[in-house]
This record gives structure tokens, C-alpha cells and sequence, in this order.
């Protein structure tokens, strides 16, 4: 009786053990989860379509960009803050990463593309960097890639009808080089914590 109880028991602990070392593991091959400074979207059934036209007139999507990592931020060119501070520090980050900075693709969807035309794009991403892109859609293609992100937006009136503002969502998606969501960087977190969470995916292995 007492052999069988230890046995139970010995059972038991490794039956433990399996489910801690498991619960470190995450879908992407068993390996051990990223500390992210961000929220960890690893897995997540939302944000894998993107398809707009850039500031050049040229059809993209998220599946061009494989090998890269994608950093995609909701936004319009009115913003007073919120926008021009996240292409800045993402700016920032790309500068810093040297070589590797070129494996980071920064990019702008339009909320307003009522003004935002694509000229206007053109000359506001390469203010912050030449190599980032600006993405505009209709108003029906704006509000569908807004649902498949999940991502919020509202008009709110100005004092004339010419000087609204926009409401939005103030983060970034960061994609791996998979073409995969994995981490969602809240605006004010800092080009330090955006920083550490492109190392991380960046060094991973594909």
C-alpha cells in the first residue's frame, strides 16, 4: 500500500513538473514566451489582413513584408501628439538598431482618409523616415481593416466642419517575421520598451 502511494505521489509531482515547464511554452514551437515589454498577442485571430494602397499609389499588404518586422500604427496627419511622437520613437529605434534597423517596417494607416490624401502621406512618414510607408483606403476599406485590427476610431466635430479631429486607438502592432501579430505597444510606453520587444523578435528563429 505505502509503495503504491509513493508512487501516486512521485507520479503526481512529475505530472506537475510537465505542466509548469508546458505553461512557459507558448504556440509557436513550444519555446519559451518573449518577455515583452508590450501586451503578448501571440496567437491571436485578429490583425492578419492588411491590404491598402500607399502614398505611391501601389497595392500592399502584410504578406510582402516576411522577413521584416512590421510595426503598423493607426493614425492621421492632423494629430497633434499621439501620431507624430509614435513615427518619431519609432524612428528612433530604427536608427538605433543599426544594420538590423532595416529589417524594421514602419507603417501608417490613415484614420481620415477624407483628408488625408496620398500626397499629403507621402510628405508626412518621410518627415520621420524615408522608408516608411503610409497606407489609405476608402472610407468603407478604412473601417473594415479597423475591425480586423480591432482598432477604434471616431470623427469628433470642430469648430467648423473642416476642423475635426479623430479619435483613436493609440498603439502599435508589431509583427514577427512570419507576418504574425505578436505584440500590442501601447502609446507611452517609450522607444525603450518598443525598442526591447523588436530585439526580441527580431533574434528570433523563423
Amino acid at each position: 500500500m505505502m509503495k503504491n502511494l509513493r508512487g501516486l505521489s512521485l507520479s503526481l509531482g512529475l505530472a506537475t513538473l510537465l505542466a509548469l515547464s508546458l505553461a512557459g511554452c507558448d504556440q509557436l514551437g513550444g519555446k519559451a514566451k518573449p518577455a515583452f515589454q508590450g501586451i503578448d498577442l501571440t496567437g491571436a485571430e485578429y490583425a492578419r489582413q492588411l491590404d491598402l494602397i500607399d502614398q505611391d499609389g501601389r497595392s500592399r499588404s502584410l504578406a510582402e513584408f516576411k522577413g521584416k518586422i512590421p510595426v503598423v500604427f493607426f493614425g492621421y496627419t492632423q494629430c497633434p501628439d499621439v501620431c507624430p511622437t509614435t513615427l518619431a520613437e519609432l524612428a528612433e529605434v530604427k536608427r538605433s538598431l543599426g544594420a538590423d534597423g532595416e529589417r524594421v517596417q514602419g507603417i501608417f494607416v490613415t484614420v481620415d482618409p477624407e483628408r488625408d490624401t496620398a500626397a499629403l502621406l507621402k510628405a508626412y512618414v518621410a518627415s520621420f523616415d524615408p522608408s516608411f510607408l503610409a497606407l489609405r483606403g476608402s472610407e468603407a476599406q478604412t473601417k473594415a481593416v479597423a475591425k480586423e485590427f480591432k482598432v477604434y476610431f471616431a470623427k469628433v466635430p470642430g469648430k467648423t466642419p473642416e476642423t475635426y479631429t479623430m479619435d483613436h486607438t493609440a498603439a502599435s502592432f508589431i509583427f514577427d517575421t512570419q507576418g504574425r501579430v505578436r505584440v500590442f505597444s501601447r502609446y507611452g510606453s517609450g522607444a525603450a520598451a518598443l525598442a526591447s520587444d523588436i530585439k526580441l523578435l527580431l533574434a528570433e528563429k523563423s
